[in-house]
C-alpha cells in the first residue's frame, strides 16, 4: 500500500502543472467567451439606441410646442450621453483601453498656480501609477455596487408596466406604456451593459494582479533601474563637492595667516562663514543640476520637494539663524574670551564655531556645545581674579555638612571625595556647590578653645595665655609642624558659665589640609600638657540640684 500511494503521489506531482496550465486556460476560455458575449450585446445596444436618436430627432422635427420641444431635446441628450457612453465600453473592453487616451488635449491659458504645481506633477504621476490599479478596482467594485442597486429598480419598473400594459383596454394608455416600458427596457439593457463591462474589467484586473509584496518589490526594482545611475550621478556630485570644499578649507588654512588664529577676525569669520554657506548651496542644489541635465524629472520633482520643505522650515526658523550667524561672526551677544554661566557653571569662551569650546580653567573641564546652545544666552567681559571653581584635584575641603575629603574628581555632573582611609563620597554638581565646600588648599586656620578654673583669674589674661603660646609653638616645632606654620596667637577668649575661655589660634599651610583633625586634636592635646605641667585647673561641668522646699 506505501508503495502504491508514493507512485500516486509522484503521478500527480509529475502532472500538476499541467493541470493547473489547463484549469488557466479554461478560465481564460470562459473570460474570452463572456467578453465576446458582451461586445455583442453592445452593439445590439448601440443600434437599439441610434434608432431611438433617430425617432427623436423626427420627433423633434416634427414638435409643434415648447414644452415638448424641451423634453425631446433632453431625450436626445440622454440617448446620445449614452450612446457616447456604450461606445467607450465597446472600447475599453475590446482594446483594453480608449481611443480618448489618443486626442490632443485643448490648449489652455496660462495659469501661474498651475505652472507651479506642475513642477511637482511628475511626483504625483509616478504615485498614481504606482496605486492605479488599486484605484481602479476601487472605482469598478463602487460602479458594480451601484449598477446593482440600480438593476432591480429597473426590473421593478418593467414588471409593473407589463402587468398594466396586460390589463389595460385603453389603446391610448396601452400605447403610452408601451413606449414607457421600451425607454426602461432600454435602461435595464444600459444597465446590464455599464454592470457587465464593470465586472469583465475587475476580473481582468484580478486574474492578472500580483501580490503587494511582489508588486512593491517589482516598482522598487523598475524604479532604481531606471533610476539608479541618475541616483549615484547625484551622490558622486555630492561627495566631489564636499571634498572639493575640504580641500579649499585647508588651502585658506595655510595660505591666509589669520585662519589660525585662536581669535579670528571679523573678515576671517565672515569668509569662513560664506564658504560654508556656498558648500551647502552646491550640495543642496547639485543633484538638481544632474536630474535635470538627465531630463528625470521625477526626481527633479522630489529635489524640489525637499528644497521646499527646507525653505519652509528655514522661513519659520530664520530669526535664530541669524542669531546664530551673528555669533559665529563673533558680533552676537556671546563672544571669545569672555564669561558665561551655563548649568550652574561658570565657563570661558575659549572658542566660538559651529561647535564652540567652552572651558572652566580652574576645574580644568572642557566641552564643545552647538552654537543653537548660545544663541540665548549673554556674555560678559572676564572680572580680574574671579572666582572660577571652589576647588581643583587634589585640594582638600569641607563640606557644609561635615565631610571631609580629598578632591579626586570633578565632571560636568559630579563631583567625587576621597576621605580618610579610602571611603570616597560623591556628589551631584548642585549638590556640591549648594554645599559651600570650605577649601583648606591654600591655608586654612584652626581654633581651639581651652578652659581654666576661676581660681585662676588673676593670671588668666596675660600669664597664661602667654605660657600656654610658648608650650604650643615649641611642640609644633618638636613634631614637624613648625615651617608650616603661618601664625600662631593665644589670648583670652571670655568668661563662661563655669570656666574661664582661652583660644588657640594656628594658621597652617594648605599642605597640612589631610591631617586637619589630627591637628584639632594635637592642640588640645598640648593645652592639656602645659596645664599639667603648670599646675593648671581644668574646670569640669557642674550640676546643681535643688529642692522644692529649700525656696
Amino acid at each position: 500500500m506505501t508503495v502504491t500511494r508514493t507512485l500516486i503521489l509522484c503521478i500527480l506531482l509529475l502532472f500538476s502543472p499541467w493541470v493547473y496550465a489547463t484549469e488557466t486556460e479554461a478560465e481564460e476560455t470562459a473570460l474570452l467567451g463572456e467578453t465576446l458575449q458582451s461586445l455583442a450585446d453592445f452593439l445590439k445596444l448601440q443600434a437599439s439606441l441610434q434608432e431611438d436618436i433617430a425617432a427623436t430627432r423626427e420627433a423633434l422635427l416634427s414638435a409643434e410646442t415648447d414644452s415638448e420641444k424641451e423634453m425631446l431635446t433632453g431625450q436626445l441628450e440622454k440617448l446620445q450621453a449614452d450612446l457616447r457612453t456604450t461606445r467607450q465600453n465597446f472600447e475599453k473592453i475590446a482594446a483594453g483601453t480608449n481611443l480618448g487616451n489618443l486626442r490632443p488635449l485643448e490648449q489652455q491659458t496660462f495659469n501661474f498656480q498651475q505652472e507651479i504645481l506642475s513642477l511637482i506633477e511628475p511626483v504625483v504621476k509616478e504615485l498614481k501609477d504606482m496605486t492605479s490599479d488599486v484605484r481602479k478596482k476601487s472605482e469598478l467594485r463602487e460602479a458594480i455596487a451601484r449598477y446593482s442597486e440600480k438593476l432591480p429598480l429597473a426590473e421593478d419598473a418593467i414588471e409593473n408596466l407589463s402587468n398594466l400594459i396586460d390589463r389595460t383596454e385603453s389603446e391610448a394608455v396601452r400605447s403610452k406604456l408601451l413606449e414607457l416600458l421600451r425607454e426602461w427596457q432600454q435602461q435595464r439593457a444600459f444597465i446590464k451593459s455599464e454592470l457587465q463591462a464593470a465586472q469583465l474589467q475587475l476580473d481582468k484586473l484580478e486574474s492578472s494582479e500580483t501580490s503587494f509584496t511582489e508588486s512593491s518589490s517589482s516598482y522598487l526594482k523598475s524604479f532604481f533601474q531606471k533610476r539608479g545611475r541618475y541616483l549615484l550621478q547625484a551622490l558622486l556630485v555630492v561627495v566631489a563637492i564636499l571634498v572639493l570644499s575640504r580641500l579649499i578649507y585647508k588651502l585658506m588654512t595655510r595660505l591666509i595667516p589669520d585662519y589660525r588664529k585662536e581669535h579670528r577676525s571679523f573678515r576671517i569669520r565672515l569668509l569662513d562663514l560664506f564658504h560654508r554657506i556656498l558648500t551647502l548651496l552646491l550640495v543642496i542644489s547639485g543633484p538638481m543640476v544632474v536630474f535635470y541635465v538627465v531630463e528625470d524629472w521625477v526626481l527633479f520633482s522630489i529635489s524640489l520637494l525637499v528644497l521646499i520643505g527646507l525653505a519652509w522650515t528655514l522661513r519659520q526658523t530664520l530669526p535664530r539663524y541669524w542669531k546664530q550667524m551673528q555669533l559665529f561672526l563673533n558680533i552676537g551677544s556671546v563672544r571669545e574670551g569672555e564669561r558665561i554661566l551655563l548649568d550652574g557653571l561658570p565657563w570661558k569662551i575659549a572658542q566660538i564655531n559651529f561647535f564652540s569650546t567652552l572651558e572652566n580653567p580652574v576645574a580644568r573641564l572642557v566641552q564643545r556645545v552647538p552654537l543653537d546652545d548660545l544663541v540665548d544666552l549673554k556674555s560678559r567681559p572676564l572680572g580680574r581674579d574671579e572666582p572660577w571653581f571652589p576647588c581643583k584635584k587634589e585640594d582638600w575641603i569641607i563640606m557644609a555638612d561635615g565631610t571631609r575629603g580629598k578632591v579626586i574628581g570633578i565632571s560636568q555632573e559630579l563631583v567625587t571625595l576621597v576621605q580618610r582611609g579610602g571611603a570616597q563620597r560623591t556628589y551631584t554638581m548642585g549638590d556640591f556647590l549648594g554645599g559651600s565646600p570650605l577649601n583648606l588648599a591654600p591655608n586654612f586656620r584652626i581654633k581651639e578653645v581651652f578652659g581654666i578654673t576661676y581660681d585662676l583669674q588673676a593670671q588668666s589674661t596675660k600669664e597664661i595665655p602667654a605660657l600656654l603660646e610658648a608650650h604650643v609653638a615649641k611642640r609644633l616645632e618638636e613634631e614637624g609642624y613648625g615651617d608650616r606654620l603661618l601664625n600662631l596667637r593665644v589670648e583670652f577668649a571670655q568668661a563662661n558659665t563655669s570656666s574661664l575661655d582661652i583660644v588657640v589660634i594656628a594658621d597652617f599651610r594648605g599642605e597640612l589640609g589631610d591631617l586637619y583633625n589630627r591637628l584639632r586634636r594635637a592642640i588640645q592635646r598640648w593645652c592639656v600638657e602645659a596645664a599639667t605641667h603648670h599646675d593648671w585647673e581644668i574646670p569640669f561641668q557642674q550640676i546643681t540640684l535643688h529642692h522644692a522646699g529649700e525656696s
